[in-house]
């Protein structure tokens, strides 16, 4: 199934009295930049500096009306303000679906919307088909790690030196990262490497990270 085909699903998404999901129309761009660049001052050094780009949206987002590409920018509105953004990327050749970018406006932090980024990666992911859904979140701040294995996601990695943040003014650092991954297809549809085709270390890692 392509975006068109569950784009349909923001219209109905439970949400606290007043809010609502749509997607990222043209016209909005603008404003979103701005919003963004506002609410996540450490963007301007990271990995997801593209989201500051207007030609970024324009050439790879798929806009409300236009062609369809491979990302998504769903928007959270609360009347008429806007109070956050969730980026989704798809892989339609390799069945998976990721979470590029998802920030909340400092004032919604307390209404309880954590929780939409991981809930929206798995109802999108299922209903485009998808057979492995994941993001990477910062290990600056417990609150996304928890929010991703409270919602079943399961940590598979730490990334060293990642992305880039802006740990004090003008002081920029490489940070670690953690890899949350939820696989949607049954357990029987993975094939586990052979023992002997994995070295001492990699044997250790793998079955603390996968037991059977």
């Amino acid at each position: 199934m392509n975006w068109t085909g569950v784009k349909g699903l923001l219209a109905n998404w439970p949400l606290p009295q007043g809010y609502r999901l749509e997607q990222l129309r043209r016209a909005d761009v603008p404003e979103l930049i701005g919003c963004v660049k506002e609410w996540y001052p450490d963007i301007i050094v990271g990995a997801v500096g593209c989201y500051l780009q207007e030609d970024f949206y324009l050439r790879q987002v798929f806009l409300e009306g236009e062609s369809e590409k491979e990302v998504m920018v769903i928007l959270l509105r609360k009347d008429p303000e806007l109070a956050g953004m969730l980026s989704l990327e798809r892989d339609q050749h390799n069945l998976t679906l990721y979470c590029g970018l998802g920030v909340l406006a400092p004032k919604h932090r307390g209404a309880k919307l954590a929780n939409l980024a991981p809930l929206a990666l798995e109802t999108m992911g299922r209903a485009l088909g998808m057979e492995v859904i994941y993001y990477i979140t910062t290990l600056r701040s417990p609150h996304m790690q928890a929010v991703a294995e409270t919602a079943g996601f399961r940590l598979v990695g730490i990334l060293p030196g990642s992305d880039r943040a802006m740990v004090a003014p003008g002081v920029v650092k490489r940070v670690y990262e953690a890899v949350y991954i939820k696989v949607l297809v049954p357990e029987a549809e993975l094939l586990r490497p052979k023992p002997e085709y994995l070295t001492p270390k990699t044997k250790v890692l793998f079955d603390v990270l996968f037991p059977e």
